[in-house]
């Protein structure tokens, strides 16, 4: 049993359980609930709870019932671990680790610890979560499976990098490196999600996007959903960092519509929590507030979670920019209590640095500064430049708004200033990092409380250089986001291109967005219609997308018929529901279609309401906007495509735009099926030509077969009748002597052997000749003799065959009963025996050529034809049973004889053909048939 598998995987387990029954049914239960387990966790459950109900029955043995049950803890464990329950679910993992261990069952094992794991990290015991992944990752190596040994490494990777991203980069950067092909789906989940984190933790915003939404994608297609959530909230955030807030707010909405279905709390809470953290960027502080205190009233279970530290965080800066200080304190203060107890530090820093300015701005500055000297010293020790030059600017601003004792190390003017002064050095160090305007504005208010006008002049100004370049570098990175989910977009072969348009772009910006996004769309439908070469549907995918894309009450598309001097309706759908056949006259003056084609252009027509259609279809619904463009390739005209729309001034340009493109796409689809329907006729014409041309040949190889044993026979016949006249007139004549008589005699049994031999011969010809030609006209089902069928075969072929000078043998034992059609067969046997003497020898040697049957498996029979003649080139096999494929075009091959016997053998005869071959050693094509066919149905 895998950890897990593809969505189609779990169809076909969904299709084949209703038919099993008993244990069957048991392990199909089993596995289907471990496989759904987040798929639809309830369902898991149910499957799981019938499961458990069939083992009390069960007559398994011990072991396995023993190991299946343990099975079916890991799903219910895994359910109370999705569902909050988390003491229940880490009792449920741990007796399974106990009995999969009583079992020896190492890959139960591995899964177990793997469950714990995932569950430990929820109750906030990091140091346990690196043991039971080692554990995870352990068993699964004693058990040689690579998948859940990569997976557990992959948890324990992603679970190091949260503490010490350079750490765990070093770690197991070689081994997880983007580049690397993994079969699993699975795998390439853990590969990207630790890719995404590492990039994202170090500032690699463009990174951290392409990988999270390439392990979005494989974790919806294993059935991995928590960690799609996860991820899609994930590439939202880092929509964020690029300030793409537009974005970031489509995957995290897409991400919670993932979410809420589950009722997972969880993964709602974190979804709620990425979301109002957007919301707060952009100023929408209300909305912000109620998403928060919802996440948090869902992650309360959860309190050792890094989530729910994350929305303390989000909830402390929120109170502080609305100006709710108490809030922000009480926040914070449970961020710190619980960053310690869990040794985050990154929330370490973070509590502290927002409790520093709360408590600022609760008048205790002295409270305020140790604080804030601590998240320096936290930040200092694990080397985060960013989140030093957030607190450094927090001890600027206590020192700024309260009177205290100056640092002991000052080196500036002012406390402020010395303070402001470090950040400034701490950025200067951070590669591709460019200096905030907020931090020079800080630093020119700090020159201007000390009264130095003229440096506070200088700074104000480097900050409106840098604001402007932080403006740059913010719509650079936004360039950047949009890049990169366009390529990720088109890597997953979507058809089209989904970014919502931000509220503040202007109009101008907004249609020519649409624009480019209805071009994008409508080549993928282009490659959709174009690839298709079955008129109706092409018909059908035009109709679906016309309305796709455009408001349409009526369509209808004109082909020309075969005289050119009418249009017949080949397609029409109004209001969904289709019209009936409608014939237009080309010279008709009052038809807009008919127009449109002698004039090969397109034409708009606008109807006023209360306007009267001289042109409308009795029985059809009044239109107001019409639109008629003419299907057209070089200079012919193979029809019109019509929309017409109840709305007035339906089509403006961008509309008529979208239609002519379809027009050419449905022109070039509707030419390439007339043209495939042209060849699929010609074809079979060839075919059948072919197949009458064999016949033929076989009634001129039968008539001169018969030419010599007649021949003969008329000879001895002639001879006898003269000797008989000579005997009876010297009978009459009295002149008759004994050895007159005598020597008649023996010409007489001479003449009669001759005749005898001549005319079986002929007699057996003419009736192999008559068997095989009603076998081959009628394709009638018989039960036969292969031996004997194969003996007709030879008879009607051995002219051809002495004629080039080649030999065959036949080696078929008697008494193989075939239940079957000859004539088919015998059309196959002739087409080989063709092809060889065309083919197969050269006029340096006598070839010869064997036809042998022998039993295979019970109810089949392989029939081999070998000759010894020049062979076939290797790149010639692939190509040998394709239609019109031949070496000797133009010199007697036509390209269909072993197409035929391919569709001969695979269609009618139910069997299999194939060929073996080297240059100069001959050829074997074998022939694999069922003793009985199957019914054939049409």
């Amino acid at each position: 049993m895998k950890m897990f598998v593809t969505n189609e995987d779990v169809l076909q387990l969904e299709g084949g359980l209703p038919t099993l029954e008993g244990d069957a049914r048991l392990h199909g239960l089993v596995t289907l609930a471990w496989y759904v387990r987040q798929r639809d966790t309830r369902r898991a459950i149910a499957l799981a709870a019938e499961a458990d109900a069939l083992l009390a029955t069960s007559g398994l043995p011990e072991s396995q019932r023993r190991g299946l049950r343990a099975r079916l803890s890991l799903v219910h464990g895994e359910a109370k671990w999705l569902f909050a329950d988390l003491e229940d679910a880490r009792q449920l993992a741990e007796q399974a680790v106990h009995e999969f261990q009583l079992l020896d069952d190492r890959l139960g094992s591995s899964d177990a610890h793997f469950l714990l794991g995932s569950i430990v990290v929820s109750l906030g015991n990091p140091l346990r979560v690196a043991s039971e992944m080692e554990a995870a990752a352990s068993y699964a190596r004693e058990a040689g499976d690579k998948v859940r040994e990569e997976l557990a490494e992959g948890g324990l990777a992603f679970n190091v990098a949260v503490k010490d991203v350079h750490g765990a980069a070093l770690r197991w950067g070689e081994r997880f490196f983007a580049d690397r092909s993994d079969p699993d789906l699975a795998l390439q989940v853990t590969v990207h999600e630790f890719l995404s984190q590492i990039a994202g933790l170090s500032g690699d915003f463009a990174k951290a996007l392409t990988h999270g939404m390439r392990a979005y994608e494989a974790a919806l297609a294993t059935g991995q959903l928590r960690r799609a959530i996860h991820t899609a909230a994930n590439v939202g955030d880092a929509f964020n960092s690029l300030n793409d807030h537009q974005e970031a707010l489509v995957w995290m909405q897409r991400s919670h519509d993932l979410a809420r279905p589950t009722g997972w709390p969880a993964s709602i809470g974190l979804c709620l929590t990425q979301m109002a953290e957007t919301l707060r960027r952009l100023g929408r502080l209300a909305p912000a507030q109620e998403l928060l205190e919802e996440a948090l009233f869902l992650l309360t279970p959860l309190v050792g979670s890094r989530n729910y530290l994350m929305a303390l965080r989000y909830q402390g800066d929120l109170a502080l920019d609305c100006g709710d200080f108490e809030l922000a304190l009480n926040s914070f203060q449970q961020l710190k209590q619980r960053a310690d107890a869990l040794s985050q530090v990154d929330f370490q820093i973070g509590s502290r640095r927002g409790l520093a300015h709360a408590m600022s701005e609760r008048d205790l500055p002295e409270q305020a500064l140790a604080i804030a000297q601590e998240a320096l010293t936290l930040a200092q020790r694990s080397k985060d430049n960013f989140r030093q030059i957030d607190v450094l600017k927090v001890l600027a601003a206590i020192h700024a708004r309260h009177t205290l004792p100056p640092p002991e190390d000052m080196s500036e003017p002012s406390a402020p200033l010395h303070y402001l002064q470090q950040a400034l050095d701490v950025a200067a160090v951070i590669k591709g990092y460019t200096i905030p305007g907020s931090l020079l504005d800080a630093i020119a208010d700090a020159h201007a409380a000390l009264g130095d006008f003229k440096e506070a002049f200088v700074v104000g100004r480097l900050a409106i250089a840098a604001r402007d370049k932080t403006h740059n570098q913010e719509a650079s990175n936004r360039a950047t986001a949009m890049q990169v989910s366009h390529q990720t977009e088109r890597m997953r072969a979507e058809g089209e291109y989904h970014r919502q348009l931000a509220i503040a772009e202007a109009k101008r910006a907004e249609v020519l967005q649409q624009t480019s996004a209805s071009l994008e769309r409508l080549g993928a439908i282009g490659q959709e219609i174009t690839a298709n070469l079955d008129l109706v549907a092409v018909f059908q995918a035009l109709n679906r997308h016309v309305h796709g894309l455009l408001h349409v009450t009526s369509f209808v598309i004109y082909l020309m018929d075969t005289d050119r001097q009418h249009l017949t309706s080949a397609f029409g759908v109004e209001n969904g529901q289709p019209l009936p056949v409608n014939r237009i006259s080309m010279s008709d003056p009052n038809s807009n279609s008919g127009r449109c084609v002698r004039e090969q252009k397109e034409i708009m027509i606008e109807i006023d309401p209360g306007e009267k259609n001289p042109n409308l279809v009795p029985g059809t619904e009044a239109t107001l906007s019409l639109l008629f463009a003419p299907l057209t390739i070089s200079d012919r005209v193979l029809g019109v495509m019509t929309i017409q729309s109840s709305e007035q001034h339906a089509y403006g340009e961008r509309e008529r735009l979208i239609f002519r493109t379809l027009c050419a796409y449905g022109a070039i689809a509707v030419d390439n099926a007339n043209a495939y329907r042209l060849l699929k006729e010609t074809q079979a014409q060839l075919v059948a030509q072919e197949k009458l041309a064999a016949l033929g040949s076989l009634v001129a190889g039968v008539a001169h077969e018969l030419n010599t044993p007649i021949g003969n026979c008329l000879l001895v016949a002639s001879t006898l009748a003269e000797n008989t006249k000579i005997l009876t007139a010297k009978l009459d004549g009295q002149g008759l002597k004994r050895s007159d008589l005598n020597a008649y005699c023996s010409d007489a049994t001479t003449s009669s052997a001759i005749l005898m031999r001549g005319l079986t011969s002929a007699a057996t010809l003419v009736s192999s000749f008559k068997q095989v030609a009603v076998d081959r006209t009628s394709e009638q089902r018989r039960v036969f003799d292969l031996h004997q069928v194969m003996q007709e075969i030879i008879a009607t072929l051995n002219l051809r065959i002495g004629q080039s000078g080649q030999v065959i043998s036949l080696d078929v034992p008697p008494h193989i009963a075939m239940d079957s059609y000859p004539g088919s067969l015998g059309q196959v046997v002739t087409n080989l025996i063709d092809n060889a003497l065309l083919h197969a020898f050269d006029d340096s040697k006598p070839g010869r050529m064997c036809l042998s049957a022998r039993m295979a498996e019970p109810g089949f029979v392989r029939i081999e034809f070998r000759d010894n003649g020049v062979g076939i080139p290797q790149e010639n096999l692939k190509r040998i049973f394709d239609p019109f494929f031949t070496t000797k075009l133009g010199q007697g091959g036509s390209g269909l004889g072993l197409n035929i016997c391919y569709n001969i053998v695979t269609s009618i005869l139910n069997g299999d053909i194939s060929v073996q071959s080297e240059l100069g050693t001959g050829s074997t094509f074998i022939v694999e048939l069922p003793l009985k066919v199957q019914e054939k149905r049409g």
